[in-house]
């Protein structure tokens, strides 16, 4: 039997997962998550098989969290799902080491699929973006210059295009709010960016931000 962790913060989501989850004889929802650390806090009191984890949740951040899990418990795999578009934002999660990534649209269709592979060892990602992590590994040419950003960089970014206050980021990924301004001046200058108009223009026409 699979031992699922599910972690999002909306009940109707949570169920409908579930729902879906256990219409297969072979796996089991153990447990909901509300937030990113009472994700943390069940993944270091119990054994899980999977865990699956909305990247958007209150609290700490996602990325945080997928770092903490893979800290505690290396072999445990991660499934993210996100509204984020998955070209920008996957790459970065399967380097800080989650097994599978997918969109919630297509979540239904795809999440029992999904658990069985990763829960075998394999990765679960689209064939598009399968494609494009393949094009990456051949040549680093044509990459985006958001693509370049650090981790911390680019978590900055999406949180002043999202019009969150420096104070509110530095709350968020647990910095001081002279740091993330630091981050900020990194990425306008790695950007080329002027202000945080140009900034959240720069997330738009890149597809940056969830839909």
């Amino acid at each position: 039997m699979i031992k699922v962790l599910i972690a999002d913060d909306h009940p109707i989501v949570r169920a409908g997962l579930k729902q879906v989850i256990e219409r297969s004889p072979d796996m089991k929802v153990a447990g909901e998550a509300l937030d990113g650390q009472q994700v943390i806090d069940r993944v270091a009191a119990e054994e899980w098989d999977v865990v699956i984890l909305d990247f958007s949740m209150p609290g700490k951040n996602g990325l945080d969290v997928i770092r903490e899990i893979h800290r505690q418990r290396p072999a445990l795999p991660v499934l993210v799902l996100s509204m984020h578009p998955e070209s920008e934002l996957a790459p970065r999660l399967l380097k800080a080491g989650i097994a599978g990534y997918l969109m919630k649209e297509s979540a239904t269709a795809e999440l029992v699929g999904a658990i069985r592979k990763i829960h075998s060892g394999g990765r679960y990602v689209s064939p598009a973006l399968a494609e494009k992590l393949a094009g990456d590994l051949s040549s680093n040419s044509g990459r985006q210059p958001h693509e370049l950003l650090s981790d911390r960089e680019y978590q900055v970014l999406l949180g002043i295009a999202a019009g969150r206050t420096a104070r509110d980021i530095a709350l968020e990924l647990s910095l001081s709010v002279k740091t993330v301004r630091t981050y900020r001046d990194r990425v306008m200058e790695k950007l080329s960016l002027k202000n945080d108009v140009e900034l959240t223009r720069y997330t738009i026409d890149n597809h940056l931000l969830p839909r």
